[in-house]
């Protein structure tokens, strides 16, 4: 099966021209003309990867990519724009986005982005399964870890883990009390090191930080510019 992507642009011009080259190139494109358009899309379908603009009408790349991953935190997102600043890049990141790429942007670069990311996602997929593979109860202070069912219990609290979320906490479990490195755990945990992983594994540290709070003697320590350490009391 063909590789399906949803590319919500509203120049008309540039998606055009994005979509003839896009299935020149083998994937399969649903086309989405605004942000309220492309989460309709997105909900009606299953997609391997998102092009999102970010200034649309109606509603904002921005916007719909938060949507986007309260429903999904797996598809890989990617922003275009002609937003170049810093601060928009920043935004972006935090959003969930896997790129961002800035127009005017040349169409092979965009492809070669696309198959990089799908890719690392394949990548992905193989290690989290290496990572999990254990699977079973692990206690970690008052939390129970169920791996098997992708769940942290606390008393009568549930919190449900996405795919990735069990990733990364097992690694970290199972090197608990010891150091890893940022390098280590990226590559363990998503197949890769780069500044955009780095990104993205900033934010599953501070939601896994978030779950463990109601235990004092857990703690996620930042050991500064070289990894983390699961503390554990006894």
């Amino acid at each position: 099966m063909k590789t399906k992507i949803l590319l919500v642009e509203d120049d008309l011009n540039l998606g055009n021209v994005l979509q003839d080259y896009l299935e020149l190139q083998e994937y399969d494109v649903d086309r989405a003309l605004d942000g309220i358009e492309g989460y309709e899309s997105f909900m009606k379908s299953t997609y391997d990867l998102i092009i999102l603009d970010i200034m649309m009408p109606l509603k904002d790349g921005f916007t719909l990519a938060r949507e986007i991953r309260e429903v999904n935190e797996q598809v890989p997102v990617i922003f275009l724009t002609a937003r170049g600043q810093m601060e928009d890049r920043v935004i972006g990141f935090k959003t969930g986005c896997d790129d961002y790429i800035t127009k005017p942007f040349n169409s092979e670069e965009l492809a070669m982005r696309i198959e990089a990311i799908l890719r690392r996602c394949r990548m992905n997929g193989q290690n989290g399964q290496i990572v999990t593979k254990h699977g079973g109860i692990y206690q970690i202070g008052k939390y129970t870890f169920d791996v098997s069912n992708s769940e942290l219990r606390l008393d009568e609290q549930r919190i449900s883990l996405t795919p990735k979320e069990v990733a990364l906490l097992t690694y970290l479990y199972f090197n608990k009390n010891q150091l890893i490195t940022r390098e280590k755990t990226q590559k363990a945990v998503w197949g890769d090191n780069n500044y955009f992983i780095g990104r993205s594994m900033d934010v599953f540290i501070t939601k896994l930080r978030k779950y463990l709070k109601d235990d004092p003697n857990v703690s996620i320590v930042n050991i500064h510019s070289t990894g983390f350490r699961l503390e554990i009391k006894e």
